[in-house]
């Protein structure tokens, strides 16, 4: 567009109804921030120049499409964008990608997400799981210092599936005979620097709790757990120090002694995630990667999460 007609385009704008004037804001924004979104993607593959079906690093530029640059490896002559083998790929409608980031960040419910990206609620569903695939593994390698252990327990919900038991109400609760099979148990893991670490667990058990924390506690940590037997148990397996909280005696602090760091992890977490009104069990590990980021954007202050990095792998 040359000088004189830009000119004329601008005089025009005048003419627009105040509706017209929104949707062409809208218009501009949405290229903004499709730019910004390329920009992006491109950084992925400038960090690691490599193929992603054989890793080679013989790659040559190979045109464009659906807006992004595409590659070709001279070692396996397979092409590839920077999106390639990540959760985003083929994934459309990249200038509202940021507004999606927006959405995870505020918690929003599919219906209300739905509604703000002008999206159909079964496509807000699936950017979401596909945001969330690789915030999953993001958590804790090592807790050091003082390690507060202990378990918190959600309801096992079929959401989705063809259910292998009687449906149960909104709200319900677990039943008395049937406990351990109706709720699924998390650990929690959490240093005194606030590094996090959960785990779904199949049961509260020595072999369960040994498998998820031995590659993560030091060997000169000291664990902080409740009185359970299995915790007490993994812990001297382990060869690690071990406080235990008499709960059932309402000893809560014991010097620098408790567990009050995971308690109030857990607090945030059920209280975030009521407003889901019951997660699978299926997705139930998605969500949890959720609250990591959250969580660890809340420690450190940063306004956004970096949620779209994170669906990216930029960021582990």
């Amino acid at each position: 567009m040359d000088a004189a007609e830009l000119k004329r385009w601008l005089a025009s704008v005048a003419r627009l109804t105040p509706a017209q004037k929104a949707d062409l804001l809208k218009a501009l924004s949405a290229r903004d921030d499709e730019a910004e979104v390329g920009q992006l993607v491109d950084s992925r593959l400038a960090q690691s120049p490599a193929c992603p079906h054989c890793a080679s690093t013989r790659i040559v530029r190979n045109g464009s499409a659906s807006g992004l640059q595409r590659f070709k490896c001279r070692a396996c002559q397979r092409t590839f964008n920077a999106l390639s083998k990540t959760p985003l790929a083929r994934l459309r409608k990249k200038a509202k990608w940021l507004q999606q980031e927006d959405a995870l960040a505020r918690g929003l419910i599919v219906r209300l997400a739905s509604a703000e990206l002008g999206v159909a609620p079964s496509t807000a569903f699936r950017w979401r799981h596909r945001f969330l695939q690789l915030a999953q593994p993001v958590k804790a390698l090592v807790l050091t210092g003082v390690v507060e252990a202990d378990e918190t327990f959600f309801l096992r919900s079929n959401k989705g599936q063809r259910p292998g038991r009687a449906p149960r109400k909104r709200g319900g609760r677990a039943s008395r005979k049937n406990r351990g099979e109706d709720l699924m148990p998390v650990l929690v893991a959490r240093d005194r620097s606030g590094a996090t670490a959960d785990f779904l667990l199949e049961a509260v058990s020595k072999k369960c709790l040994s498998e998820v924390l031995r590659p993560r506690v030091k060997a000169d940590a000291i664990l902080c757990t409740d009185g359970s037997a299995a915790m007490a148990a993994t812990a001297k397996e382990m060869g690690v120090h071990h406080e235990a909280m008499n709960l059932s005696a309402g000893e809560r602090v014991r010097g620098p002694w408790h567990i009050q760091n995971a308690n109030s992890y857990h607090g945030r977490l059920k209280g975030w995630m009521h407003r889901f009104r019951g997660v699978a069990t299926s997705y139930l590990e998605s969500y949890l990667g959720w609250f990591r980021a959250l969580d660890r954007a809340t420690r450190s202050r940063a306004p956004v999460p970096p949620m779209l990095r994170l669906a990216m792998g930029l960021d582990g």
